[in-house]
């Protein structure tokens, strides 16, 4: 397989009452497939998130955009472009950023985290200088990162829980 040009095919998800931007690398190609991040069936992202509010895991688009909403969650990835083979993150070269301060101005984001080391030395390098906000590495939840389990995914994550919007549950 090799390097092939690619352009980031999704819109970012926030709204005005987002507070917390989490930022992956680039869609994998079963994201870019399903349309949607972390399409990965192996991907703990949604798994860890709805975790962490007390909710069922969100199976379509919409309630995971919803569920995302609900909470003041933003997601979106560091790169708009790139050469990549197929999903791997270390083979990336050529990136381009995408214009994470669009999403700033019209926020009210209190922190910005990584998912994955990667993402985070790309954010690092692009982006931090030009929006003067650093962002806090968690570690990643595709299955590549088998070095954390489920546990520990959840104890790294857990420290976006003070930054989440409180929702009014309906018993």
């Amino acid at each position: 397989m090799k390097r092939e040009i690619q352009i980031h095919p999704l819109e970012p998800i926030f709204d005005e009452n987002s507070r917390i931007l989490i930022l992956g690398t680039f869609p994998s190609v079963k994201s870019r497939e399903t349309k949607f991040y972390y399409g990965h069936p192996q991907n703990r992202f949604w798994k860890v998130i709805s975790t962490l509010v007390g909710e069922a895991i969100p199976t379509t688009i919409e309630e995971k955009t919803t569920l995302l909403l609900r909470h003041g969650i933003a997601l979106w990835d560091v790169l708009a472009s790139c050469e990549i083979k197929g999903s791997s993150d270390s083979s990336i070269s050529n990136p381009k950023p995408n214009d994470i301060g669009a999403i700033i101005q019209k926020t009210q984001l209190r922190q910005i985290f990584t998912n994955g080391k990667k993402a985070q030395q790309l954010y690092e390098k692009f982006i931090a200088p030009q929006i003067n906000m650093e962002a806090h590495c968690l570690p990643s939840t595709s299955p590549a990162n088998g070095r954390f389990h489920l546990e520990e995914l959840l104890s790294a994550w857990k420290v976006i829980a003070t930054y989440l919007v409180e929702t009014k549950r309906v018993v």
